[in-house]
């Protein structure tokens, strides 16, 4: 406004400590270059004739302790060993669930012994129950019928 144009502004005092110097540094930082890539060399096709020698199995030389080196597979000997091992584990699995059987049979058998015998003892109180309140009921009438 003081040199007379109407669209400055006016340039005001700062207060904090760094004073003129941070308005004339930019407020961004400098966008980074990227480098340039690396020059490399082509790799060449890919492509191999069919009647090429370089096409194929390609044969590994691994050492015995190597874990690639070690057959899967079982010679007869492992197969018999770990098929008598599955039999007896299965026949003493058979025989714990055979023994459990009978322990759960001999189980329901004492409980249906007790329930029998209870059962009768219910219908005998019931009956002896029953004989009390009729000769009650005898004794009660009788005993009105004389006053």
């Amino acid at each position: 406004m003081e040199d007379g144009s109407p669209n400055q502004m006016p340039s005001m005092a700062r207060s904090d400590s760094s004073g003129a110097s941070s308005v004339d540094q930019p407020i961004h930082a400098p966008i980074p270059i990227r480098p340039g890539l690396p020059s490399r060399r082509s790799s060449g096709t890919m492509i191999v004739p069919r009647d090429s020698s370089e096409v194929g199995p390609v044969e590994l030389q691994v050492g015995p302790d190597d874990v690639r080196s070690m057959s899967p597979r079982r010679t007869s000997q492992d197969i018999e060993a770990l098929g008598k091992q599955a039999r007896e584990e299965l026949q003493r699995h058979a025989k714990a669930l055979q023994d459990s059987l009978i322990n759960l049979f001999n189980r329901i058998e004492a409980v249906k012994e007790e329930h029998n015998k209870l059962d009768s003892n219910n219908k005998f109180l019931q009956k002896y129950i029953g004989d009390l309140m009729t000769t009650s009921k005898i004794t009660a009438s009788s005993s009105r019928s004389k006053k």
